[in-house]
């Protein structure tokens, strides 16, 4: 017998039958990115997560949802379809590949996500991009998407929420993805034809392509705490201009100093502050729907004069020559 390699390891013995893991999720704890704090995770879905610090962390749709529909009530919008990948692209990944790595990692089969319900008991159509699939960035699903929650907040008669977090137009995608700048902002277009409002709300990050069209064609903009919003960021301007940049810049309350933006509402505060432009809004469009159907009935109502007895105008006589 050698001692020095038959041993018994210490341990407890098995009792019965083996109990079955747990399934704990891999981000129980959240490290606060300012205090550098632990929170639990379910504390801070209960803070719709903001940290206690203030830091908005990013969220996607699901949460959003939750947070600002009635009763936590909504209609999922079908989004359409598009071609996956018309240009072949490829970089050092195909994008296909790419395409299909976020699809997996989200659930969703692009950056977009858009829901029907009652926000303050108005109806409203919300539509969210999230930054979790490949960066937020603006391609053909998502521009069909946006068209397509337009359409049904026409058809619906509902205000038009958007909750933009991008880096961008898609790479990827090359000129089909800088053509729908100009469809989301005729979108944009026929929601004001219909007098309908459109609130877009501003998350972190917010920038290129998407600042340059929907994300500011708002009726108001809200910015959340702390977000990122402009078209290029400040690395690159501060490399073209060679000049530093100030304190803040481009960040929400800098850009609500300077008036680019309505308001900073904190996440937790969105809900009461969107019920109550919402209410505004809508009473507003329905006054100026009344008045135009006065206008109209008033028009329709007036019996015009017979051209016949009328009596004819008299034409000014004009002066002797001096």
């Amino acid at each position: 017998m050698n001692w020095l390699s038959n041993f018994a390891r210490p341990g407890l013995k098995k009792q019965g039958a083996e109990e079955p893991k747990r399934d704990t999720p891999d981000n129980l704890w959240i490290k606060d990115p300012i205090s550098g704090d632990l929170i639990y995770r379910s504390e801070l879905e209960a803070l719709h997560w903001v940290t206690p610090s203030g830091f908005h962390m990013r969220i996607g749709p699901e949460p959003r949802f939750r947070q600002l529909f009635d009763d936590q009530a909504w209609q999922k919008i079908t989004l359409p379809k598009v071609e996956t990948d018309p240009l072949k692209f490829k970089d050092d990944k195909k994008y296909v590949d790419r395409l299909k790595s976020a699809r997996n990692k989200v659930r969703r089969d692009d950056t977009m996500e858009a829901g029907y319900g009652r926000v303050g008991g108005l109806p409203t159509v919300i539509l969210v991009q999230d930054f979790e699939f490949m960066g937020g960035s603006l391609g053909m699903a998502a521009g069909d998407a946006f068209i397509a929650a337009a359409e049904a907040a026409v058809r619906r008669n509902a205000a038009m929420v958007m909750i933009t977090a991008s880096g961008g137009a898609r790479m990827q995608e090359g000129i089909l993805s800088l053509m729908q700048l100009p469809r989301t902002t005729l979108a944009v277009q026929m929601l004001k034809e219909e007098g309908l409002p459109y609130i877009v709300i501003l998350a972190d990050p917010t920038t290129g392509g998407v600042t340059a069209s929907y994300a500011m064609l708002g009726d108001i903009h809200i910015a959340e705490p702390g977000a990122l919003i402009g078209f290029a960021g400040p690395r690159v301007i501060e490399q073209t201009i060679r000049q530093k940049l100030p304190e803040g810049f481009q960040r929400s309350e800098y850009l609500h100093d300077k008036g680019m933006v309505d308001m900073v509402v904190d996440r937790r505060q969105l809900k009461a502050t969107l019920s109550t432009l919402l209410s505004v809004l809508m009473s507003k469009r329905a006054a100026n729907a009344g008045a135009d159907a006065e206008t109209i009935e008033m028009f329709e109502g007036a019996e015009e004069e017979p051209v016949s007895k009328r009596k004819p105008t008299k034409a000014p006589r004009a002066k002797a020559a001096e």
